[in-house]
């Protein structure tokens, strides 16, 4: 029997950040009633964790993937129990991991009161206000009803690159055959056996692709181009860390500075390790002035250092390289067309610190330059709805909705709303550092505090039982 006056929340999106807040949530007895929405097949994993390939790994250590912050030994003593699943050098595969959330999504289904968790296999299209109370529009036609909801979408697809255009046919180029917009959205048996692929970026993106390609298909050949050919450093040997004890302050350059100077006494992973619990407090402490210099100047450097490859992919990595199975060059894709005789597919790009173009045939071009953060450029309808109907607005440095400190979004005008909530990727700007488990897994227990403080602030409503209805 459904409680009339208990409220009603709507989670959109059933990846890592979705699932999570959705069970902090749950965890509060007489808390609301709440549906999450996932247009995948699957919930509980999300593009991270939908990969089936054996040679995506995790790049974090199993002993730091906890989905709870309050049982950090949790994912640890889940794995003990798997006869078939253990961790390759302290790393458990991606695939392994959506296992693990499967299991933890499961529990809070089988243990949270009858009715009060619905999971709905449906994309939320648009939200609007009805009355009082919030709707969501589905793909399949159904209206649902809401008190709060939350935007747990994850990344966005790629952005189209400089030198791929959507519009021109003069090279006549095949989109999804000879220019690949999103490979997670894209089936790898169809990729060319033989000749050679370019890869358009070369970070964690670019990296997992080559590694798929080359055990599918062991003669192509792969170029991985990014403005400054960078490629994700290594983690080294597991040890004890201690976290730092002061705030580094001061501008990009100034903690450039401080951690150069701390590397040079000890190894660097350590010292960017010790960072990492001030990384959110930096970023909000500096100017807009100063994220986009760190933007602009440093974020490339940052990344292959913060996000590192684990140990057994990185030496698969050094021996494709190694075998020039993948070349790794610095330049920019200047145009993506056609040799005027032979209709070959042609990539001519521009080598960093010089004017010369070269041109490469390739037999296809695959977007791996990661998710894109500009919600102003989205081709999401719900993203774009919302942008345009004045419900949110872009965050000053264009890395995905514009929120506080508790997560709630802020609409185009600057009013922060009282019950539309935002996390994980999609609110980047507000915490930088928040597309990783062990900084989504916080926020997942933070924003579902202010979720429920907004329920409770708002007070009990007659109409708020679970509805849904034809459109």
């Amino acid at each position: 029997m459904l409680d009339a006056d208990r409220p009603t929340v709507i989670v959109i999106g059933a990846g890592f950040s979705g699932v999570m807040t959705a069970i902090h949530l749950l965890r509060q007895p007489d808390g609301p009633y709440v549906r999450l929405l996932e247009s995948r097949a699957q919930f509980g994993q999300g593009t991270a964790y939908s990969t089936r390939s054996p040679h995506h790994l995790l790049n974090v250590r199993a002993s730091n993937m906890s989905a709870f912050p309050d049982q950090p030994a949790h994912f640890i003593d889940w794995l003990s129990r798997q006869v078939d699943l253990s961790a390759i050098g302290g790393f458990v595969s991606r695939a392994g991991y959506g296992r693990y959330l499967r299991s933890v999504l499961r529990e809070a289904l089988e243990t949270c009161a009858a009715g009060r968790f619905l999971l709905d296999p449906d994309a939320a299209t648009a939200i609007g206000r009805d009355g009082a109370r919030w709707c969501v529009d589905l793909a399949g036609g159904r209206r649902l009803r809401a008190d709060a909801i939350v935007l747990a979408v994850g990344n966005l697809p790629p952005s189209l690159p400089t030198g791929v255009s959507l519009g021109d046919r003069q090279g006549d180029i095949a989109f999804g055959q000879d220019y690949i917009p999103d490979p997670w959205n894209w089936d790898f048996d169809t990729a060319p056996s033989r000749g050679t692929v370019l890869l358009l970026g070369t970070g964690l993106t670019a990296i997992d692709v080559a590694l798929e390609l080359h055990s599918r298909f062991p003669d192509l050949r792969m170029i991985a181009l990014s403005r400054r050919g960078l490629i994700p450093r290594p983690h080294g040997p597991a040890v004890g860390m201690t976290p730092g004890n002061d705030l580094p302050a001061g501008s990009v350059a100034d903690i450039i500075r401080a951690l150069r100077t701390e590397i040079g006494t000890g190894d660097w992973r350590d010292v960017i390790d010790r960072l990492r619990p001030f990384v959110q407090t930096i970023w909000r402490n500096w100017s807009s002035v100063e994220r986009g210099r760190f933007l602009r100047h440093a974020q490339p450097w940052w990344d292959v250092h913060r996000h590192r490859l684990a140990p057994p992919v990185a030496d698969k990595l050094k021996a494709m390289i190694d075998a020039k199975v993948l070349t790794v060059r610095a330049g920019r894709l200047s145009n993506l067309g056609r040799q005027a005789k032979s209709g070959k597919l042609t990539a001519s790009w521009t080598p960093r610190g010089t004017t010369e173009i070269k041109t490469t045939p390739v037999q296809c071009v695959i977007n791996c330059t990661g998710p894109n953060g500009n919600i102003t450029v989205s081709d999401d309808p719900l993203i774009a709805g919302l942008l345009r109907d004045g419900l949110i607005r872009p965050d000053s440095e264009r890395l995905g909705v514009d929120v506080d400190r508790s997560g709630r979004l802020i609409d185009r005008d600057g009013s922060v709303s009282v019950s539309l909530f935002a996390l994980g990727p999609i609110a980047r700007g507000q915490w930088w550092e928040i597309t990783s488990v062990p900084d989504i897994r916080q926020q997942a227990v933070e924003i579902a505090a202010s979720v429920l403080l907004c329920l409770k602030d708002t007070g009990s409503r007659k109409d708020r039982a679970p509805a849904a209805s034809g459109k």
